[in-house]
């Protein structure tokens, strides 16, 4: 695949990532995950509450593989945003602390910077809160290759 150089100014690059962000993961569209904001190390990614999220139907309590989802597109997000092209990346790595159980009802936010990068790998690290990153429902630290042609 053929690097696509992203826009350097904040709102093309933003707007061009979105794009990018749904059409070339169709299950980013399926959980309605939506880019929010992007910086050139980071980005935030909410995912809204659905009960088709729902790992138990007692709790309402959103299932951990869609908190996954939403921490790995996030980070990746992040990892294109430093590199500065959109390029073929892989998750090598992915751990998740889950703090406590997200409140039932309301949208998950998710926020990771892409702190370190070498010529094939990127390093991330992630928090998703409620609302309040102060009171996260889980961290993430991964680490993200990049695919050569």
């Amino acid at each position: 695949m053929s690097d696509l150089t992203l826009p350097t100014d904040k709102a093309g690059r933003q707007e061009q990532l979105s794009v990018l962000f749904t059409e070339a993961v169709p299950h980013n569209h399926a959980l309605g995950l939506r880019l929010v904001d992007v910086g050139t190390t980071d980005a935030t990614v909410v995912m809204p509450y659905a009960d088709v999220l729902v790992g138990n139907p007692e709790t309402g309590v959103v299932a951990g593989g869609a908190v996954t989802t939403l921490i790995d597109a996030t980070c990746g997000t992040a990892v294109l945003a430093r590199l500065g092209t959109f390029a073929a990346i892989v998750t090598l790595d992915l751990r998740i602390d889950y703090l406590r159980p997200a409140r039932p009802g309301l949208e998950l936010t998710a926020h990771a910077e892409c702190y370190k990068v070498t010529r094939l790998i990127a390093f991330v690290r992630a928090l998703v809160h409620q609302g309040d990153p102060e009171q996260p429902v889980a961290s993430s630290q991964g680490t993200f290759m990049r695919v050569e042609d």
